[in-house]
């Protein structure tokens, strides 16, 4: 049995270089039982089907329970990320060093405002 199987689940990572980098120097990186990695470091060579790919692999992987993606990535794959309804794996948008957040376009928060109305607030 994996050290991380013993541990518990995994964060996964779809971001630019400096996300992954910053993740993996805090200790988030892993390889399964099959040696793939959970997580991908999107560049100017890798395709929108590369991250849709990526992104549907570590949803079905059983040891992932978090999915952290760069905003702007998630952006080109808005389609498959709204689709994802299950909770686990939460997927939850993050910014890059060159993209801020917009929260306009989260879709966890837009699911967030269509259940609760103003006056849930109060």
């Amino acid at each position: 049995m994996a050290l991380s199987e013993k541990a518990g689940k995994l964060i996964a990572v779809i971001g630019d270089e400096d996300t992954c980098v910053g993740f993996l120097l805090g200790g988030i990186g892993e390889l399964n039982k099959n040696r793939h990695p959970n997580f991908l470091v999107v560049d100017k060579n890798t395709t929108v089907g590369d991250i849709t790919d990526r992104f549907h692999d570590f949803v079905k992987r059983s040891d992932i329970d978090i999915i952290l993606i760069n905003q702007v990535y998630a952006e080109m794959i808005r389609h498959v990320l709204d689709t994802h309804t299950t909770p686990i794996p939460a997927v939850l948008e993050i910014p890059s060093k060159d993209h801020p957040y917009d929260p306009t376009k989260d879709s966890i928060l837009r699911r967030a405002r269509g259940m609760f109305s103003s006056e849930d607030f109060r």
